[in-house]
This record gives structure tokens, sequence and C-alpha cells, in this order.
């Protein structure tokens, strides 16, 4: 049974388990009935951050216009522009044995297309969670509920996998951000 975690709580993944190495990072949401009558499109995208909690180079920012990092390491499986549907709205796959040398974090963030021209923000969001499947086994490790912390934010840092010594662990976050995913690039050092 999966580990459900609350905001700020870390959690080992790999101490406990040596041979975990790949797995399915699901993120999911759903827009509250009273959204305004726009569609909503929800993104979301990893960040391969250095010691310093910055990219090293843009190409290490994972998200709808670059699915794949070179590495092989972080691969989002593609856009869902609607959010429609049950289970994960999107997937970013992580191989941890792939990982570069010089990330020491993996941050996952959602954030809002459009949410200023829109008029849409993550209080007209719920039920947005963030699970971690172990791709081999098909068991979910753990979950992160976000509650309804959220009002005027167009972006979320979600959690973040990080390195301590040879281990590798989660973090959940739930940081809230205005100015979508611009302020989240100038925030990890992405060039925009």
């Amino acid at each position: 049974m999966a580990i459900s975690l609350t905001k700020g709580q870390k959690i080992d993944l790999t101490k406990g388990n040596p041979s975990l190495s790949k797995l399915v990072v699901g993120l999911g949401w759903d827009t509250n009935k009273y959204d305004g009558g726009a569609d909503f499109d929800l993104d979301a995208s990893a960040f391969l951050l250095g010691d310093n909690g910055r990219v090293p180079s843009d190409s290490d920012f994972i998200f709808y216009s670059n699915l794949q990092h070179s590495s092989g390491a972080v691969i989002h499986t593609g856009d869902n522009l609607t959010g429609e549907g049950e289970g994960d709205d999107e997937v970013i796959k992580v191989d941890l044995s792939k990982v570069p040398a010089n990330i020491s974090k993996i941050d996952f963030t959602v954030t809002i297309y459009d949410a200023d021209v829109r008029a849409q923000n993550f209080g007209q969001v719920s039920n947005a969670y963030i699970h971690i499947i172990d791709e081999v086994t098909g068991k979910e490790i753990i979950r992160y509920d976000l509650g309804e912390d959220f009002s005027v934010e167009t972006a979320i840092v979600v959690g973040e996998l990080y390195k301590h010594g040879a281990e590798w662990k989660f973090n959940a976050i739930g940081s809230g951000f205005a100015g979508g995913l611009y302020a989240l690039c100038k925030n990890f050092g992405v060039n925009v």
C-alpha cells in the first residue's frame, strides 16, 4: 500500500528498495464546476537541478515542448490539453540509473497554460495530486494530495526527488507561485 504524504514530509525511496530505479510520476487534477467557462490546460514539467537549485542548462527543463532529457533519465509522455478522464492527467517517467551526476534534484511542477488571459488560478482546481509508481512492479509507492490550499497561484512546485548521499528521497513541497511557468523558469534558472 502506498504511503500518503503531507506537505513538507520527506521519505526515502531507495534505501529500503535499492533495486528501485524506474519511476512513473503521475500528476492529476480536476477543475471546479464554477471555472468561468474557459477550458483549463494544466501542464506538468520537471526541472533537473544541480546542487545550487538551478538547471545546469536550459535543456534540463522537461515540459510539453521538450519531452525528453538528453540522458534519457526523464521523459514526459505528452501534453494533456483538457485534463478530462480518470487517473493521471500527465505522466513523467524517471530512470534514476540514468540521472547525470551533476543533477541532485528533480522538481515536479504544474502550471496553468495562459492563466492570465483566461483569468484562471489554482483556486479553481481541486483534487490535485502527485504519486510515484514503481514502473517494474506497477505498485504505487507514495501519494501526495495537495488539498485546497491555493487561491491566486498559477504555478505549483508539487514535489521533488532529491539525492541524499547514494539514496534518492522524495519531498512533498506543495508551494504555490504567481506568474505561471515564466516565474518557475526564472526561479530555476531557465533562460526565457
